[in-house]
């Protein structure tokens, strides 16, 4: 596993002279373009994710508002709109070598539109100020988790296993739960799922930070490589893996947090 910590030469101490050789200015130059360029890297991955969420929540009021949220509440439509992002995700997922960056684009697009048909079903059960209260609740974690995730010296890796275990664990409790319809059950699946995917929002944002530092270092190491990892396909596959963590923290968070409309 990468080093986590910023691959850069110490810094010059107090009391070691003011004066810096041309060999130190052209590596202070080279760190700022390499800082600048995760700087940017990073923000487009946010930028992705914020317009995603955006886009779904635009698409999911206006369903609700409409009326087409109770036919996909109910019948064998919900179905197809509640699997239909699903497949979406694992098209990108297995076709990320083989479409092209235009194409993993317009289906990151696509899946937020029919995240946001699928979502607007939320409307019908809890109240529209405990979403938005719900809504900006996860917004101010992900933010202070993604920002850990990102400036955090400790070595997160060790948690990926484990979290990605967990999801598996609550998809298993969540299907027998259809069965038991056990309240109990619900409330625990539902405190663990905050739980793992605030953990994974930190993990996440430090690998896609580390992908990044590590690519860089191929550029020098092995030019040639580089190409099977085009920046374009990094950002969007980067913004679904924290649009999936930010909208996951949300649903889970808004069975604490929401007010029923009964």
């Amino acid at each position: 596993m990468a080093d986590w910590n910023d691959p850069r030469a110490p810094r010059q101490g107090f009391g070691q002279g003011f004066g810096a050789s041309p060999s130190q200015t052209g590596d202070l130059a080279g760190r700022t373009t390499f800082d600048a360029g995760l700087r940017k890297h990073m923000l487009s991955i946010y930028n992705y994710m914020a317009s995603g969420v955006l886009l779904t929540g635009i698409v999911a009021m206006l369903t609700a508002q409409s009326g087409l949220a109770y036919q996909f509440a109910q019948g064998p439509l919900m179905w197809i709109v509640a699997l239909s992002p699903l497949a979406i995700v694992f098209a990108m997922s297995f076709g990320i070598n083989k479409f092209s960056t235009g194409t993993i684009q317009a289906l990151f697009w696509g899946f937020a539109v029919l995240m946001g048909l699928s979502l607007s079903t939320i409307f019908l059960v809890y109240t529209g100020a405990s979403i938005a209260a719900t809504f900006f609740a996860t917004a101010g974690a992900f933010a202070g988790l993604s920002l850990f995730g990102y400036t955090t010296q400790k070595d997160l890796s060790g948690w990926g296993s484990f979290l990605i275990m967990g999801v598996i664990g609550l998809i298993i409790a969540s299907l027998i739960n259809l069965f038991l319809q056990s309240e109990a059950l619900m409330w625990a699946v539902s405190f663990i799922g905050v739980l793992i995917f605030a953990g994974l929002t930190a993990y996440d944002t430090q690998r896609l930070k580390t992908e990044y530092l590590q690519i860089q270092r191929m550029k020098v190491t092995n030019p040639g490589a580089v190409a099977a990892y085009p920046m374009g396909k990094m950002v969007v596959m980067g913004a679904l893996s924290l649009y999936l963590d930010f909208i996951n923290m949300f649903l889970f968070l808004l069975r604490f947090m929401g007010s029923s409309r009964e």
